[in-house]
């Protein structure tokens, strides 16, 4: 078909942006072109809240055809969190068809240029933007996430997140010229000289394995950086959360198809009930490149066994906080009820383990013991959440049973310092809504070493008695080296525990938050300035985002002339 979008279009209205989000990334200061506020959205194209909700509502029990190649069936399945059965069936692909047929668009796509390719990338990014509010929707009603939340992580900081990965895809292709001349002096003989030509060379087909809290947060960063580096992505969505990723699958098809590059570029691989192709995709040899976000156990399989792969893992940690003293202990008991409460701890950045001595700690207003810092924490949440309303809207909702069951199992590990309690959700009386649970453990006891030392996904946490500073810190570098963190907390006014607890987190390679009492939490990331999980921890094995999380979906191949 004929291209409705030229290059000089793409470029004249995305080169902008692009050269703000490199700036953004050198100087790691706030930037951001996607707004966080639902009122923001109504104009210049974009959907305003009722415009957003009715289109997701039209989307509901409808047949999402993408004219993908090797369609051999129809699959869905999805039921909210929230308890609507949302009706939405998927294209299921024949791989042996629709692989091929990905990687027949490649060389245009590869022959493009990293600018080109970066602007339609952007130009993905801006529709996905205009549909923030119809967007919103389908992440709250695949995740649990509450309404605002979804809105916020799953529209505009996802969209931070892609449009950050492509400006470091940008930057490193553009770090080799794409042409040389090369003279070698040779005395009194004539010099050697040669032309020489430098291209950035894909690696293949990107897989991109969904998860199903965060589909789009998560999603983003691998999808954008393989496809800005010259890839043809493969979307595998997790089973519970296909509708973002598809829609988003949708869009970069059309934007492709008008740039004048095959649409084939990217495709999605929705899967029936059961059938588990993740492994079957995954060691595919058409497959060059993974993404992944979930399990430890499933991570671990494809670093193992995706051996023809470059293979991207975020699995499972166990996020730790360190309570030494505070000059704000009521900023840091709301701080830390904040982070424990947001969408039911089903964060991947969500404190578990919270490391407290058992004499107590200094505070601005006198000592408090161990015993009184875990209840004025359990005090500080049951009163954030004692509001109904105001719980739902934090909380959203529990995404699947097995988090239920371990927020159930968790009471039985210690004496309960706060226990759950069930919310109603007038809206959607279906929904399984549940405030966390604190228990206290003792750092000394084998047992409780057992329970906290292992994640235990979702609205749990553990008030650790530890015997002092020195212990607790300890006790962190333990932690995060043999089972990993993506965060870190520390509170301490001492000069000295902050010191141990910076040098634990630089050796242990794991990202810190001090002394936060104010409006950031613990498990927010700014994307162009905060770096998501470390990749130098059993956590994850990149961050998001930096250069090594793009700079190996490609390779530079020259071709040398003689001048």
């Amino acid at each position: 078909m004929a291209a409705e979008l030229t290059a000089h279009q793409l470029i004249e209205q995305h080169r902008p942006t692009l050269d703000q989000a490199l700036e953004a990334i050198r100087t790691r200061a706030y930037w951001s072109p996607h707004p966080e506020h639902p009122k923001a959205y109504g104009e210049n194209g974009s959907l305003d809240a009722a415009a957003g909700k009715a289109a997701f509502d039209a989307l509901l029990g409808s047949r999402l055809d993408l004219g993908q190649p090797g369609t051999d069936d129809w699959v869905g399945g999805e039921t909210s969190p929230y308890g609507i059965e949302l009706g939405v069936t998927y294209p299921h692909a024949d791989v042996d068809t629709l692989l091929p047929a990905m990687r027949a668009g490649q060389r245009a796509w590869r022959d493009a240029g990293a600018e080109m390719r970066a602007v339609v990338c952007l130009e993905i990014l801006k529709r996905i933007s205009d549909r923030t509010h119809e967007f919103a929707h389908a992440v709250m009603h695949t995740s649990g996430q509450a309404f605002m939340m979804a809105f916020q992580a799953g529209g505009p900081h996802a969209q931070d997140r892609g449009l950050e990965a492509v400006a470091y895809a940008y930057v490193e292709q553009v770090r080799t010229p794409d042409d040389a001349e090369w003279t070698k002096p040779q005395g009194k003989r004539d010099p050697l000289a040669l032309t020489k030509r430098f291209t950035p060379v894909p690696r293949g087909i990107a897989l991109v394995i969904g998860c199903n809290t965060f589909p789009t947060w998560n999603g983003y960063p691998g999808l954008f950086a393989s496809l800005a580096t010259g890839n043809a992505v493969l979307v595998k969505p997790h089973p519970r959360a296909v509708l973002p990723l598809a829609l988003t699958v949708q869009v970069a098809r059309e934007v492709l198809a008008e740039a004048g590059f095959d649409p084939n570029l990217v495709a999605l691989a929705a899967e029936r009930a059961g059938e588990g192709i993740a492994k079957t995709l995954a060691t595919r040899p058409e497959i060059r490149i993974i993404d992944y976000t979930g399990s430890t156990a499933f991570g671990d399989w494809l670093e193992a066994n995706a051996r023809q792969a470059q293979v991207y893992t975020e699995k499972a940690g166990v996020n730790t906080v360190l309570v030494e003293s505070t000059d704000n202990y009521k900023g840091m008991l709301s701080n830390l009820a904040f982070s424990l409460s947001l969408y039911s701890g089903q964060m991947c950045t969500t404190p578990q383990n919270l490391l407290i001595p058992r004499d107590g700690i200094r505070t601005e207003e006198g000592p408090r013991s161990y015993d009184e810092v875990v209840a004025d924490l359990a005090k500080s949440v049951g009163g954030l959440l004692g509001d109904d309303a105001r719980a739902n809207a934090l909380l959203g909702a529990i995404v699947n049973p097995d988090v239920k069951a371990r927020l159930e199992s968790a009471a039985g590990l210690g004496e309960v310092a706060l226990a759950s309690r069930e919310i109603a959700n007038p809206e959607f009386p279906d929904a399984v809504v549940r405030t966390p649970v604190i228990v206290k453990l003792d750092g000394a006891k084998p047992d409780d070493q057992a329970a906290f030392m292992n994640e235990c996904f979702g609205p749990v946490s553990f008030a650790v008695a530890v015997d002092s500073a020195a212990d607790a810190v300890a006790l962190l570098r333990r932690t995060i080296s043999s089972k990993g963190a993506m965060t870190v907390g520390a509170y301490t006014t001492s000069e000295e525990v902050e010191e141990a607890v910076q040098e634990a987190c630089l050796e242990e390679c794991a990202q810190l938050s001090l002394n936060l009492t104010g409006g950031v939490y613990v498990n927010q990331t700014a994307a162009f300035s905060d770096f998501h999980g470390s990749g130098g921890n059993p956590a994850a094995n990149a961050a998001l985002c930096d250069g090594a999380f793009v700079a190996n979906r490609f390779r530079v191949v020259e071709v040398r002339r003689e001048a």
